[in-house]
């Protein structure tokens, strides 16, 4: 199976795949490889390998992964060795220990002592973009009170909000930034998602916040929900988020667990008849 692997991410390169994407396809492929070794490539191995990541890996990651394979293997010539997906039954809700609230997003900025980390969460909750488009808030595009964004091989435009232009133009006029991307590290250089995920990260106990709510993306996931509350156009925010589909737009705005129980709550459908009287003890 590894005899074609750098030609297949040759030509996810032409193909013009994210570097991010080009990054997950080699780490997914790479495991693959390690699990077959020296084993001839059959439909069984591909089958087995995906039990396997079953045993590890929640029905969703193991998805993206097989997504990965399935492409190497039809590139390669084994399109007989392709294995379905996991079927998920689709959500709607997500567990509360995944939300970032709006209470727990200003409990981090009030516990940062750095205005760079501040003003990133601020500007990626703000506006929605992603972490690897932050590099699209120049000093050029700020002072135009928009930028434009390609990613995915699409162009949207984000605009800024004016709060947080001010928030901007304080923060390069004293950093002394004149040109170019507003959030580098000390050294001059763009910084990377990891970077940014360690800046985070420690924030969460001064915060009070369970680290497993605090990276980038969920800020991006805070900006959907708190936008789709407000206006309920899933089309206008799936276009605001870049996505091409209104499926993808569907998962950043399920509602907690917690939520969804109280609206069952609140249908008061259980109702209780004169004829019936509930234990004292209800027994299990």
């Amino acid at each position: 199976m590894g005899y074609a692997l750098e030609a297949f991410m040759d030509h996810l390169m032409q193909e013009e795949y994210t570097e991010n994407t080009l990054s997950k396809y080699r780490r997914d492929l790479s495991r693959s490889l390690e699990y077959q070794g020296d084993q001839p490539m059959t439909k069984e191995l591909v089958i087995r390998y995906k039990k396997s990541l079953l045993l590890h890996y929640r029905a969703a990651s193991v998805n993206s992964m097989l997504a990965a394979v399935n492409h190497y293997l039809e590139y390669a010539g084994y399109s007989a060795c392709k294995v379905h997906t996991v079927r998920i039954q689709k959500k709607i809700y997500t567990e509360d220990d995944r939300i970032l609230t709006r209470k727990e997003y200003a409990r981090l900025l009030q516990s940062c002592s750095d205005p760079r980390t501040q003003l990133i969460m601020e500007t990626l909750c703000s506006t929605g973009i992603r972490v690897s488009e932050l590099h699209y808030i120049t000093v050029e595009n700020y002072r135009k009170k928009m930028i434009k964004v390609y990613n995915k091989g699409k162009e949207r435009v984000v605009f800024l909000p004016d709060r947080l232009i001010a928030y901007l133009r304080r923060y390069i006029k004293k950093r002394k930034i004149t040109s170019g991307e507003i959030f580098i590290s000390r050294t001059g250089k763009r910084l990377d998602r990891t970077a940014i995920w360690r800046m985070m990260k420690r924030l969460c106990a001064k915060a009070g916040v369970d680290q497993k709510k605090v990276f980038p993306h969920n800020l991006r996931h805070l900006f959907a929900t708190t936008y789709y509350r407000m206006k309920k156009d899933i089309s206008k925010l799936a276009d605001l988020l870049g996505h091409s589909s209104i499926e993808t737009t569907r998962i950043y705005i399920l509602e907690s667990s917690r939520s969804h129980y109280q609206d069952l709550e609140n249908m008061h459908l259980a109702v209780s008849y004169t004829h019936l009287t509930l234990p004292t003890k209800l027994e299990v």
